[in-house]
C-alpha cells in the first residue's frame, strides 16, 4: 500500500498528494518552534529559555479542519507531500484552466489565503481527503465557483495540464450531484492520468460568503476505484467555516 501511495503521489496534477498531509500557504503558520528562544536580556517579563508563544490562529485557521474534529479520520496539517511539485498548473486549453487551478497550492490564484489540510479515513482503507479554506474578496469567490461550472460543462473531453515542467492528463469529467450547507457548491469527478499513473478523484468545491471550501478525494491504496467525498468531512467543515463566520459579525 505505501508503494502505491508513494506512485499515486508523484501524479503530477494530484497536488494535494492526498496521504495524509496537509498544510498552508505560509510555511511558518503551522509550524511551532523548534526549539525554545531565549528571550532578549531586559526584556519585560520575560524569561530566559521561555519558548516564542505561537501567534494567535486566524480565522481562516480556526475554520479549517483539526486532529479530533473528525472521528474515524486522521487530521494532518504538517505540510504537502514532498513528491508534490508547487504551484499552479498551467492547462493547454484556456477553458479548462480553472479546473487545472483547484489542483494547485490555491483553489485559485485570486484567493488571498489558503489553510491545507490532509484528511485520512480510519473507516475506508486509502480513502485520503485534501481540505482547504481560502479567503477571497466575495466577488471573486462567487466568479471561481461560476467558472468551475463552465470549465466542468466545456472540458468534458478531457484537457492536461503542466506544473514544473511535469505533465498529467485529466479524462471523463463528469459533473456529479452532491449536497452542502454553502451558498453554492460545484461538484465534479475525473480521471487523472501521468507517469502511468492513474486515478480517479472526486472534487466539491463550496462557497460559504467569502471563503471557499475545496474537497479532493482519492483512494491511494486503490486509485482505480471510484472515491468520494464523506457527505460526514464536507459538512464538518462547512460546519466550522460558518461558525467562524458568525462569530465574525457578532465581533
Amino acid at each position: 500500500m505505501k508503494a502505491r501511495a508513494a506512485r499515486v503521489a508523484l501524479v503530477p496534477v494530484l497536488l494535494f498528494a492526498a496521504v495524509g498531509c496537509g498544510g498552508t500557504d505560509d510555511p511558518a503558520a503551522d509550524k511551532a518552534p523548534a526549539s525554545p528562544t531565549p528571550a532578549r536580556t531586559g526584556a519585560p517579563g520575560a524569561q530566559a529559555g521561555s519558548p516564542t508563544p505561537r501567534p494567535a490562529p486566524t480565522g481562516l485557521e480556526r475554520a479549517a479542519l483539526e486532529q479530533g474534529d473528525l472521528a474515524g479520520y486522521q487530521i494532518s496539517a504538517q505540510g504537502k507531500n514532498p513528491n508534490a511539485p508547487d504551484g499552479q498548473p498551467q492547462a493547454d486549453k484556456k477553458s479548462c484552466q480553472p479546473l487545472a487551478d483547484i489542483m494547485g497550492d490555491k483553489p485559485d490564484p485570486a484567493a488571498h489565503k489558503t489553510v491545507n489540510r490532509g484528511i485520512g479515513s480510519q473507516k475506508q482503507v486509502g480513502l485520503a481527503v485534501s481540505a482547504s479554506v481560502s479567503s477571497y474578496d466575495e466577488s471573486d469567490a462567487k466568479r471561481v465557483l461560476s467558472r468551475l461550472r463552465e470549465a466542468v460543462s466545456a472540458c468534458a473531453s478531457g484537457f492536461s495540464a503542466t506544473v514544473e515542467k511535469q505533465s498529467g492528463s485529466y479524462k471523463d469529467v463528469k459533473a456529479a450531484p452532491y449536497k452542502t450547507a454553502g451558498d453554492e457548491s460545484v461538484s465534479w469527478t475525473t480521471t487523472v492520468a501521468a507517469q502511468g499513473v492513474s486515478a480517479h478523484v472526486h472534487l466539491v468545491v463550496v462557497r460559504e460568503g467569502d471563503t471557499v471550501v475545496r474537497l479532493m478525494a482519492l483512494n491511494v491504496a486503490a486509485a482505480d476505484q471510484q472515491a468520494h467525498v464523506p457527505q460526514e468531512v464536507a459538512d464538518k467543515q462547512l460546519e466550522k467555516v460558518q461558525k467562524v463566520e458568525k462569530a465574525e459579525k457578532t465581533d
